[in-house]
């Protein structure tokens, strides 16, 4: 019997506790959600769902109608970059082997979307070095202007954004980490220990980094994707921002995980922690038990 696939879709919505209840039941009504992460200083919510390829795509559809309808980006305050009322879709395999079904779902959903009458554009493993931060810098502004200059075009669904959802950003990728660790300190210092630990700035590879404020908690944050955890380990990550952190005399105060966490991640970040040399994820009782 085939392994679910998950998908984490974004949604640039994260105070309105209204429309976060109805994005959860209609993203839960075929696939099953495990996740809701909700961030009011981002305005975003992050949802993870899990199901059959067919159930996966409808229940995303679903979500992307109830976004649609509910959230207009014309009035949307939010600290993180963003083009759509529901801003990325991914679809992740749980193992390696399923990354043909993710894309191959992936495709079937942004067709749909597109003849809904939304632009989509595909990144990620459908569109090799095209990131989310492609199409979001300058927001959809800039995007709209890109469009009509012919700098690039939509991969399905109409050539201008629609005036209160924006676009969809479609995409498969492998599982990652998404990870922020806030600060007591200055936006500024954020922002330069963001560019320093990314893999753009000679950082960790496969790590994307951004340097956000926190209005309400009076913080500063480094907000990450970790996309190779095993590449870039989160703890030697976290151990890097703390040592950059005190050069700029910011203070680390606490870290915060968004989504699901990969077990090979949690078992990695373990083994300095209980000084092992390594630790195999075959030592872990639960992810014996999960096997074949």
């Amino acid at each position: 019997m085939p392994l679910p696939l998950e998908s984490v879709p974004n949604v640039s919505e994260g105070r309105d506790r209204e429309t976060i209840a109805a994005l959860a039941a209609a993203f839960g009504g075929r696939a099953r959600l495990l996740d809701v992460h909700t961030d009011p200083d981002h305005n975003r919510s992050v949802f993870t769902l899990v199901g059959s390829d067919e159930d996966l795509v409808e229940s995303l559809l679903s979500g992307i109608a109830c976004a649609r309808e509910r959230i207009d980006l014309r009035g949307h305050a939010g600290v993180h970059p963003r083009v759509g009322a529901l801003d990325i879709c991914p679809l992740v395999p749980v193992v390696p082997e399923d990354m043909d079904r993710a894309k191959a779902a992936a495709l079937a959903l942004a067709a749909r979307i597109g003849e809904l009458g939304l632009p989509v554009f595909l990144y990620g493993e459908l569109a090799p070095g095209r990131g989310p931060a492609f199409f979001r810098r300058g927001g959809p502004d800039e995007l709209q202007r890109r469009l009509d200059a012919g700098e690039l075009g939509p991969d399905f669904g109409p050539g201008r954004l629609d005036p209160a959802a924006g676009c969809v950003l479609v995409g498969a990728r492998r599982p990652l980490v998404a990870f922020n660790v806030n600060l007591r300190g200055t936006l500024e210092a954020a922002r330069e220990i963001a560019a320093v630990v990314r893999e753009r700035g000679g950082g960790f590879p496969g790590v994307r980094a951004l340097g956000l404020e926190l209005p309400s908690a009076g913080l500063v944050q480094v907000s990450m994707n970790i996309e190779d955890w095993q590449a870039a380990p989160v703890h030697d990550v976290v151990a890097r921002i703390a040592a950059e952190a005190e050069a700029r005399g910011a203070d680390v105060v606490g870290s915060e995980l968004v989504g699901l966490v990969p077990a090979g991640a949690v078992v990695a970040a373990a083994s300095p922690a209980l000084r092992l040399p390594e630790l195999d994820p075959a030592s872990v009782l639960e992810l014996r038990l999960l096997e074949p």
